[in-house]
């Protein structure tokens, strides 16, 4: 692959009001997470705090599901172009195995920090996204070329690196019975791992 870039993109053109809304919605709720953690937080909730009608919060997010989902979406872009765009080493300026250790340590501490909200988000009907891991595979696959290493297989081995990254998480993220203190503590271990591997498969 040429480029690491997702179309992850911008959201599509909106009418001034319901950018506003939006905007005001998703503030709102990183207030009401901040204060009261995320169990607590209610479409109902949301509207009366926002000020807004439940219609308008209904026809924004669709369910309660819906609304954690454009919170950890509005994240993830922000990531996305910290990787693509920001300083080094998680952005462009450092070398390829020191931007792949840099970018599993991000992308752990990212997961962590929302683990609530990603329990958050998933469906019942539908509880793992389809597209989970795609930027980190083609991120990963660009990085791993820019390395200049012979390896045999370098697409499936941005797969298995990737979901190094993302599967476990989403496993572990679902189970109830992790608690904050848990999955604070896995971090380092995790995030330390990633860099010995990483060191072990493309340093000299």
């Amino acid at each position: 692959m040429n480029s690491p870039v997702i179309p992850f993109g911008r959201p599509r053109p909106e009418r001034a009001d319901a950018a506003r809304n939006r905007e005001l919605l998703l503030e709102t709720m990183r207030a009401m997470i901040a204060e009261d953690g995320v169990e607590k937080l209610t479409m109902d909730g949301l509207a009366e705090q926002a000020g807004l009608g439940k219609g308008t919060v209904f026809r924004r997010f669709g369910s309660r599901a819906g609304i954690f989902r454009a919170l950890i979406d509005e994240d993830e872009r922000r990531f996305q172009e910290s990787v693509l765009a920001g300083p080094p080493p998680l952005g462009p300026g450092a070398g390829p195995v020191e931007r792949m250790v840099a970018y599993g340590r991000a992308r752990t501490a990212f997961l962590v920090e929302r683990h609530a909200i990603a329990r958050a988000s998933l469906e019942r009907d539908h509880p793992a996204p389809a597209g989970e891991g795609n930027f980190s595979r083609v991120h990963l696959r660009m990085l791993i070329g820019l390395a200049d290493r012979e390896l045999a297989d370098p697409d499936t081995l941005s797969v298995q690196l990737a979901s190094a990254l993302e599967g476990a998480f989403l496993l572990f993220l679902q189970d109830p019975g992790s608690d904050d203190r848990a999955l604070e503590g896995a971090v380092r271990p995790v995030a330390d791992s990633w860099q010995l591997l990483i060191e072990r498969l493309f340093r000299p």
